[in-house]
């Protein structure tokens, strides 16, 4: 499982070029999805989106424009190719780390990778329509559909019979999200191999105004994902149709 949105730290040289608040960087970045990869090989990123974004095609992973973040100016200055280059070491090395840890799993076989992350549903004040808007969105966007949908359909029916603060999860395929770069990633290096599954938990589990978490809810999440794994382990055990 991965958090790669759940970090918000950024090195000391952007720390001081930064223009975004705090608050409004956390309310952009996934906080406490960390919280939410509970079983299997867990990836957790400290580094914000805003020093480098882990889910976009490198080309676009350094944000310089408003068009880049959600209409934000983010650097008091621009930054320097120095600076750039800096961050996008940092992309190399997690996707080279990723690359060691993921080929010795595709040498024995079919794997599956749970991407987990957030998104905003009350940018106007009050929560945009549910029927837009489900409380997780699976990401399947890159994904050979045809060829690991015992592995999609499971996920998605084993999700959907669990209870999180005291109901039934609503879980929808590709209504909001289709998956970023991480599963894309995955999909193209391991085509025979690799099942990425990009998650996007809508942010119910807390206030995404003043960020304050719902540590309960915030749990039931984890441990509905954590029943879940041990049927989701058993689809891919079976491999690709």
């Amino acid at each position: 499982m991965t958090a790669i949105h759940a970090g918000h730290d950024l090195r000391p040289e952007l720390a001081d070029l930064v223009m975004v608040d705090e608050a409004t960087r956390f309310r952009e970045e996934d906080p406490f999805t960390d919280r939410l990869a509970v079983a299997g090989t867990r990836i957790a990123v400290h580094r914000s989106r805003f020093e480098v974004d882990l889910n976009r095609p490198r080309c676009e992973a350094v944000y310089r424009t408003p068009g880049d973040a959600w209409g934000l100016r983010v650097w008091k200055r621009p930054l320097s190719p120095d600076a750039v280059e800096r961050s996008l070491a940092v992309y190399d090395g997690f996707y080279a780390g990723l690359a060691d840890r993921l080929d010795g799993l595709a040498a024995h076989g079919a794997f599956v990778v749970v991407d987990i992350h957030s998104y905003n549903h009350r940018r106007a004040g009050r929560p945009a329509p549910p029927a837009e808007n489900p409380e997780l969105n699976v990401g399947t966007g890159s994904l050979d559909r045809g060829r690991w949908y015992r592995v999609v359909d499971g996920f998605i029916d084993e999700m959907r019979a669990q209870k999180v603060a005291g109901r039934a999860l609503d879980v929808r395929e590709n209504v909001r999200f289709r998956g970023g770069q991480l599963a894309e990633w995955i999909h193209e290096r391991y085509p025979d191999t690799g099942c990425a599954l990009a998650l996007e938990f809508k942010k119910v589990f807390m206030d995404e105004w003043t960020g304050e978490p719902d540590d309960d809810h915030i749990a039931d999440l984890g441990r509905a994902l954590g029943a879940v794994v041990p049927r989701l382990v058993d689809l891919v055990v079976q491999g690709p149709a």
